[in-house]
């Protein structure tokens, strides 16, 4: 079944830098706009297990990277929240979930591993300041990941500061354009 053409669309996806794809991605890809067609044949890869598809709508390599996946299930989206701050060491408390922040709030559950997403105004959303874009993943900075917890969280202790560029910290505050935030982000610089 298809095998010319399916081969060259494995061999087409195999040869890309990213793990996740979409329909859509996919389409693009190959240069292929019968979607109905290109669905059998990635539906037939599928049922093969040369791609996994781990939500409808998503297809995977073998060996994902579950980042990528993180900022492909909902998009708009960033990594953020507790997986940066736990990465550069400002929380110690081990989570293993990814946790991002996009337009709604829900937790997915894929291959035991937990995607997490807090919901965030639209304006704070699009504006990328502090974030950065490598390899299809969109990761917060630390700095913008510290203001997204504590716009999202209120009160939320943080157990090591000392890997936070304040003067980035202050850059990116009046992107959330909150008083109480910014009263809280002093607090906690200048006090501790």
């Amino acid at each position: 079944m298809y095998s010319s053409q399916n081969n060259d669309i494995l061999f087409t996806l195999y040869n890309d830098r990213r793990t996740v794809f979409t329909l859509n991605d996919i389409a693009m890809l190959v240069g292929e706009s019968d979607f109905k067609s290109l669905n059998k044949k990635i539906h037939y890869y599928v049922g093969r297990g040369k791609l996994l598809r781990p939500r409808k709508g998503i297809y995977v390599k073998k060996g994902y990277n579950p980042e990528e996946l993180a900022c492909k299930l909902y998009t708009p989206s960033y990594i953020s929240l507790a997986y940066i701050l736990q990465e550069a060491g400002v929380v110690f408390q081990f989570d293993s979930r990814i946790t991002s922040v996009s337009y709604l709030s829900r937790t997915v559950e894929i291959e035991e591993r937990t995607f997490s997403y807090r919901k965030i105004k639209g304006e704070i959303m699009v504006d990328t300041r502090g974030i950065n874009r490598e390899r299809n993943i969109n990761k917060a900075t630390v700095e913008r990941a510290f203001l997204d917890t504590l716009y999202l969280n209120g009160d939320f202790y943080f157990d090591n500061l000392t890997p936070l560029d304040k003067t980035l910290v202050y850059k990116l505050l009046p992107i959330y354009h909150s008083k109480a935030l910014t009263e809280r982000v002093n607090k906690i610089l200048n006090y501790g």
